[in-house]
């Protein structure tokens, strides 16, 4: 598990696009055959991917000194690859692309595997502290009714799927969903916003080997951007943007961590004041 620190506002001014990539940018989160993980300091939110060419148990490591992953964690997973199976303490929950599982604080086994072997699952991963056992629950893509935001004329058209909140599949502080852009938009959450209360991670998937996203970061008076790929995912603390552009469109997950669960709560930025 690799750690990655906190940073302040004032010392990002200073990074150059290697140290930004270095510090927010999590590459190649899906890794055949393995589990590979990035723990956050901002708000200790774990993040990263599971490929499992045979079966593979998530365990904790010495970083979290605990006997076992969710001791006093909860844990996020949505499916981007073919049909997988999720073990926990002895019960499987398949997950077709696009399904999500939510698991509660105190599940002792976890184990991923393939349906096809030869065409390994790909399960994303978010995880945060807990301080609650609420239910396990396994979240179907086709049940969620999406949220319908901008417009083809702002090249911002898309649809959220919320998986993990408090009107859906309840947590201590996780939150989790999906935005899947419409053929043709390219703009994801614009116009931005920060939200001091809570940090977020973005992943970003289903695009062409030849394409990129260009993440936008830093505080809105001095923004900074990342250049990503497929299945690569970015940090971004609770004082900066966050929002991108894609040379096509493209979909995302993204899960919060901190101070509270409400979805609206943003503080957003007047397009006249970003720079």
């Amino acid at each position: 598990m690799e750690i990655r620190y906190a940073h302040h506002p004032e010392d990002f001014k200073t990074y150059t696009t290697e140290k930004m990539r270095q510090e927010f940018l999590i590459p190649a989160v899906m890794v055949p055959g393995s589990i590979k993980l990035v723990y956050s300091h901002v708000d200790r939110i774990i993040a990263g991917g599971a490929v499992p060419v045979e079966p593979i148990d998530l365990v904790a490591g010495k970083e979290m000194g605990v006997s076992f992953f969710l001791e006093r964690r909860e844990l996020g997973i949505i499916n981007v690859g073919p049909r997988g199976i999720v073990s926990l303490d002895g019960t499987d929950y398949i997950l077709d692309k696009t399904d999500g599982l939510y698991v509660g604080m105190g599940v002792k086994e976890i184990r991923f595997s393939s349906v096809d072997p030869a065409n390994p699952a790909r399960f994303y991963l978010n995880s945060t502290p807990a301080h609650h056992a609420y239910p396990t629950t396994k979240i179907l893509r086709s049940d969620i009714v999406p949220v319908a935001l901008g417009s083809n004329l702002q090249g911002n058209e898309r649809k959220i799927y919320k998986y993990i909140h408090p009107q859906g599949a309840k947590s201590c502080q996780l939150v989790m969903g999906m935005t899947e852009l419409a053929p043709g938009s390219m703009w994801n959450t614009m116009p931005t916003h920060t939200h001091e209360r809570r940090m977020e991670v973005y992943f970003y998937f289903d695009l062409p080997t030849d394409a990129a996203v260009f993440h936008m970061m830093g505080q809105p008076q001095e923004t900074r951007h990342i250049v990503l790929r497929n299945e690569e995912a970015v940090i971004s603390p609770s004082w900066s943007i966050h929002s991108g552009v894609g040379t096509v469109n493209y979909t995302f997950i993204w899960g919060m961590a901190g101070e509270n669960q409400t979805f609206d709560d943003m503080d957003h930025i007047p397009m006249s004041a970003l720079k």
